[in-house]
């Protein structure tokens, strides 16, 4: 039996108002009208769409369908409701709705339990697997360098008493080394608990690596931007520079040019034994010319350096 989701079919959102549920109705219920569709399927769409009203204008039916959006199985595999469902929202006698031409899924929601015949035509068991549940967890590219222990806190829907409430659950998770952005972890069992005595569903960790300040990353290598002074490139010098576990010392060879890219090996990510390396890329900053002494050493140098750094353009000028 086919779940039907009533807010996609007349194409509003789940906190819709009553007034904007009944003009995508009306707007609907115009477009698709059999008189306006003759032999094109628009009885059948008119009645999908009459049903959807007919759920989502009533408070009562829209609140039991809620649940059912929060807690019911809509896998492929067939639509099966929570335990106890049909005990707990048994449609009143007299209901006008159970005289209309609704659907399998409605009438096994609204109008007096579900028929174990509707499921593909075999009676199904009572039980069925929890839905999956999947949650971001943010981690910093330093943390990725070795195996971590982390918090995640995430909340489950629970049934009881025909009423859907949320429970909170927290568990100690082990991230792996070298774990990298957008990677997901299953933890079997964690998700959604079954129907029926069902098994559980899992729990599915996005992982996310915070950016960071100073680094880039190129999958399991690291770039970092080093600025240097001109008489720094020009004369050479040592520099400290950070790493994701600690400080390197390197040497800058007079006469270095901005783009210059020096290698670190080992200093990178780590991931399943492999180590990734640091690359150092050189970018040279003019300090702004801040008092006259500092103005007169820079035309003293433009006088005698017979430097030209437009010199491979030669026949073009």
């Amino acid at each position: 039996m086919e779940f039907k989701d009533y807010y996609k079919i007349l194409g509003v959102s789940k906190d819709a108002d009553v007034k904007d549920i009944k003009v995508a109705y009306r707007k609907l219920a115009r477009q698709y009208h059999p008189d306006l569709h003759p032999g094109e399927g628009g009885g059948d769409k008119f009645k999908e769409i009459a049903e959807a009203y007919e759920v989502l204008k009533d408070a009562d039916r829209r609140a039991k369908f809620d649940e059912l959006l929060e807690y019911g199985d809509q896998s492929s595999q067939g639509f099966q409701p929570p335990p106890g469902w049909q005990q707990n929202h048994q449609t009143s006698q007299g209901d006008p709705s159970a005289d209309q031409d609704f659907s399998d899924f409605f009438n096994s929601i609204f109008n007096g339990g579900l028929d174990q015949s509707h499921f593909n035509g075999r009676a199904q068991p009572h039980h069925a697997r929890g839905q999956d549940v999947e949650t971001e967890l943010a981690i910093s590219l330093q943390e990725t360098l070795h195996q971590q222990i982390k918090m995640v806190h995430y909340q489950l829907p629970v049934f009881e008493d025909g009423k859907v409430r949320q429970i909170k659950k927290q568990l100690n998770i082990k991230i792996p080394q070298g774990v990298i952005n957008g990677e997901r972890i299953r933890l079997k069992g964690q998700g959604k608990p079954g129907y029926g005595g069902g098994e559980p569903g899992d729990l599915y960790l996005h992982i996310h690596v915070n950016s960071h300040p100073l680094f880039d990353v190129k999958k399991h290598d690291l770039i970092l931007t080093l600025p240097l002074a001109p008489w720094e490139a020009a004369l050479g010098t040592k520099v400290t520079v950070p790493t994701l576990d600690g400080k390197v010392t390197l040497t800058i060879a007079a006469n270095t040019q901005s783009g210059k890219k020096l290698r670190v090996k080992g200093k990178g990510l780590k991931r399943k034994g492999k180590l990734g390396d640091l690359y150092v890329i050189i970018n040279v900053i003019i300090p702004p010319v801040s008092n006259d002494k500092a103005n007169q050493l820079w035309q003293e140098l433009a006088k005698n350096s017979a430097f030209d750094p437009r010199v491979s353009w030669g026949e073009y000028l």
